[in-house]
């Protein structure tokens, strides 16, 4: 069936997808962060930053995670998420290692899950993330 713009919708819902997947990632991480969860309290303290680090990060989660499922401010959320993913996965490779207390590298997975998703979702809606730009900067944004 054909929106009243000729897109189908089962397309954008499709290629919301990753939006959704992202978000639940970044949303079911929140429990571990939220509740001292000790590979959670390990990780921080490997990285000096427990117990702010971890709260700081958790409210970032949820806040990318959000932005993510909200389609005006998704490009947001997927910025948002892929410098947060950058310091985990970073965190990982300086620090922590790719496994951490015998996940077998899940959660470096999952970061990088999280980063493919976010870049994907950041060039599908690079548009308007250019206009914005745009309009913060009082430049008009570049062809796209």
């Amino acid at each position: 069936m054909l929106n009243n713009d000729g897109s189908s919708g089962l397309r954008k819902w499709l290629l919301r997808l990753p939006n959704f997947f992202a978000a639940v990632i970044l949303l079911q991480t929140l429990f571990f962060k939220f509740t001292d969860a000790p590979v959670s309290v390990y990780i921080f303290t490997e990285l000096g930053m427990e117990p702010w680090g971890r709260y700081g990060s958790g409210v970032a989660e949820l806040i990318a995670a959000v932005l993510l499922l909200v389609p005006r401010y998704s490009w947001m959320g997927a910025v948002l998420a892929m410098g947060i993913m950058a310091g985990a996965i970073t965190s990982h490779l300086t620090a922590l290692g790719i496994e951490v207390q015998g996940d077998g590298g899940t959660l470096f997975f999952l970061a990088w899950t999280v980063m493919v998703l976010s870049a994907f979702v950041l060039f599908k809606e690079r548009k308007a993330a250019l206009e914005f730009l745009g309009a913060v900067t009082g430049r008009s944004s570049v062809n796209h």
